[in-house]
């Protein structure tokens, strides 16, 4: 018997928004990575995240390690972008006068 070894093919795509997801979910190369890093499993995260296979959070955790500098060029724009949505969003609505009401009741029940 002989063993093929075929390279193995990353379940990475990116969706229309730049965001890149493994295998064909809704999670992202960012969780994945993200609970890799916190020290999670692969089986940890799969129990975690339902919709993933655990060769494909393998697959993915390999990627991670095998194009580092890559993926971690990507988390940070991506960090960047979500930082500069939650400025827009911010912007637009008047939190910081929200956020003083709160605390001033929270003052009074206290």
């Amino acid at each position: 018997m002989t063993l093929t070894i075929d390279k193995l093919s990353v379940p990475l795509t990116m969706d229309a928004h730049g965001v890149i997801r493994v295998g064909g979910t809704r999670v992202t190369l960012d969780t994945v990575v993200g609970a890799f890093q916190r020290g999670a499993t692969a089986e940890e995260i799969v129990q975690d995240y339902s919709s993933l296979h655990l060769e494909d959070v393998y697959a993915t955790i390999t990627f991670f390690l095998q194009n580092r500098s890559a993926v971690d060029a990507y988390l940070t724009e991506q960090r960047q972008k979500g930082d500069e949505i939650q400025r827009q969003i911010e912007a637009r609505s008047d939190t910081a006068e929200f956020r003083q009401r709160l605390l001033a009741r929270r003052k009074e029940t206290a």
